[in-house]
């Protein structure tokens, strides 16, 4: 069985800035991640990425804000697009 993907999108905002966030279910978890999602947010300009959430092969899930990687806790996809998009709005200067 290969990965299925669930969700993808992209937005271009005016300003050259990109958010780009793709969600698929893999049929074993990505170690160390326990779940059986593999995804992958991004926002930033094309070359920069100021704001990832992602989990890959050795990493588990993780968090890229403004140059700094530290560990995700991933409980739930709803939990997860709202901490990014959280993020985004703090960036982008909309609360």
């Amino acid at each position: 069985m290969k990965a299925e993907l669930l969700f993808h999108q992209r937005i271009d905002y005016d300003d050259g800035a990109i958010s780009e966030m793709a969600l698929w279910r893999v049929p074993l978890p990505v170690p160390p991640s326990t779940h059986s999602l593999k995804y992958s947010l991004f926002y930033g300009r094309p070359g920069v990425r100021e704001i990832g959430y992602d989990n890959e092969r050795g990493k588990g899930d993780h968090r890229h804000f403004q140059g700094v990687e530290k560990p995700y806790v991933f409980t739930t996809v709803e939990r997860l697009m709202a901490d990014f998009w959280s993020d985004v709005r703090r960036l982008r200067g909309v609360q």
